[in-house]
């Protein structure tokens, strides 16, 4: 089965987005450089909801693209995929996404999308590695990422922190009790008004 990785940007104080869901700057860096995620025309990675191709720093391309590429699935929240619409049926990367959540898919919502809802963290990750086979499945932080954690089974922890201080908001790792120590960072890239932490889950 393919890694399991928690991923999101999030601001110095661990928060990835205020109390109305607003990310601020945090996703300015994915705009402000001169290189494509992608080396040639490729549209998987642009990003429709705004209707801006990603550009960033060359070392966030080079540490962005290959994690991107070996993505086969997203595991979001209900509250996530109802602020983006699912993204228009299209992920930003892989071909598939799971969404916990106890209420059903909208009815008529793009049927030809691979969206599968589930009402279980346990039963998304189930579906996701069922889904993903040895690519990687990337769960989105917040509430359900910190749940999944908690159900120990997350294997790394990936974050692009941004310097900006949010005071408060939603968190990285939601509502999550008790300690969970992670590993050294076995990946630190700095690129331009961001730095790319990764780090192994200790079991």
């Amino acid at each position: 089965m393919g890694t399991v990785i928690m991923h999101n940007v999030v601001s110095v104080d661990g928060f990835i987005a205020d109390e109305n869901d607003d990310v601020g700057p945090l996703h300015d860096w994915y705009f402000s450089g001169d290189t494509p995620i992608t080396e040639d025309d490729d549209q998987r990675y642009d990003h429709s909801a705004v209707g801006s191709r990603f550009k960033v720093s060359r070392a966030s391309a080079e540490y962005v693209r290959p994690m991107w590429e070996t993505i086969g699935v997203i595991v979001m929240g209900r509250t996530l995929f109802d602020l983006v619409n699912g993204w228009e049926g299209q992920p930003p990367a892989g071909e598939h996404v799971v969404v916990v959540s106890h209420r059903p898919k909208p009815e008529g919502w793009y049927p030809e999308a691979s969206y599968h809802f589930v009402d279980d963290v346990r039963a998304a990750i189930d579906k996701a590695q069922e889904l993903a086979g040895e690519r990687t499945v990337s769960v989105n932080a917040g509430d359900v990422g910190g749940q999944i954690l908690a159900a120990g089974l997350v294997d790394e922890v990936a974050m692009d922190v941004v310097p900006v201080v949010f005071g408060s908001g939603k968190r990285y790792f939601g509502g999550i009790d008790g300690q969970h120590l992670l590993e050294d960072p076995h990946v630190v890239i700095r690129g331009d008004r961001v730095l790319h932490l990764k780090f192994e889950v200790r079991r």
